[in-house]
């Protein structure tokens, strides 16, 4: 028997290796979120839905391009495809979502995260991230292989391969703008649950059933309400954003000269909701 008082070397040692600190600690959770959003590394069923999406719109844009080659005039921009394709988006983070962020409440693995040396804010700010980056790849896959589709199939040599390119880099801005706004809604909504199925819901709800509360009350005045109910919609005020900024043709809704406001609502949901998630985990015990 031991005597009381005693320290006993039973070969324990200190680590004396390089301590990488919280950026590489946010960047591996960055890449392991995204890598999750599209079922990386996971059950084969969680990859149908992300790839199946980026597939339907692959799909759709190579239609675009056989169509945009029979007319004089292309029926939809790189920018139009942004629009296009934002229904599909609030699809894609309403699913995903809660697959990066409910899950990690719903086995304590947040608390994990959040021992060290990751913040609580620096978790937040990189699930969104991570979040915003797998929906851009949404909308820029498609606008890839409509870019390719139409700059083999352009009569007008460099120079018309030069203005596709132009349109590509607008339309890859409009879809960063798309993919931040979304994401900056659906996380912080998806962090309220820890089970998929009901953040799920609350997303789908605050996304899809504010469309036709603002279809409604376009129809119901033509006038300023009608120009401002696409506020309400985050959809329809990803459009009205677009017309203003980038002068898309898809005029989903009608802004009239409410232009400027839309996007400063864009920005300020953008940076409301970024902060509400901030706000969530700062309230969770590491």
């Amino acid at each position: 028997m031991s005597e009381p008082g005693v320290i006993h070397d039973i070969g324990y040692q200190r680590y004396t290796g390089p301590r990488l600190g919280p950026g590489y600690s946010a960047r591996s959770l960055y890449v392991h979120s995204v890598r999750s959003a599209y079922g990386l590394g996971r059950s084969p069923w969680a990859k149908v839905l992300p790839i199946g999406l980026v597939g339907l719109a692959g799909l759709a844009s190579l239609i675009i391009v056989i169509i945009n080659s029979q007319l004089s005039e292309p029926v939809l921009d790189y920018v139009g495809v942004a629009s296009t394709f934002t229904f599909a988006a609030t699809v894609f983070v309403a699913v995903v979502a809660p697959e990066l962020v409910s899950v990690d409440l719903r086995t304590k693995l947040v608390q994990l995260y959040l021992s060290r040396p990751l913040s609580r804010s620096g978790y937040a700010l990189t699930k969104v991230a991570a979040l915003a980056t797998a929906t851009f790849l949404l909308f820029a896959v498609p606008m890839l292989i409509m870019f390719v589709g139409m700059a083999f199939g352009t009569d007008d040599g460099v120079p018309g391969v030069l203005e596709e390119f132009g349109g590509l880099l607008v339309g890859l801005l409009a879809a960063a703008v798309h993919a931040v706004l979304l994401s900056a809604l659906g996380l912080p909504i998806a962090s309220l649950s820890g089970r998929r199925v009901f953040a799920t819901g609350m997303i789908i709800g605050v996304f899809l059933l504010t469309a036709p509360i603002s279809a409604v009350l376009r129809e119901l005045d033509s006038g300023t309400i009608g120009s401002l109910a696409g506020l309400l919609d985050p959809t329809s005020l990803l459009n009205g954003v677009d017309q203003w900024l980038f002068g898309v043709d898809v005029d989903i809704v009608p802004i009239g000269s409410f232009g400027p406001v839309y996007g400063l609502v864009a920005v300020a949901l953008t940076a409301l909701g970024t902060m509400v998630a901030v706000w969530r985990y700062r309230g969770i015990k590491s």
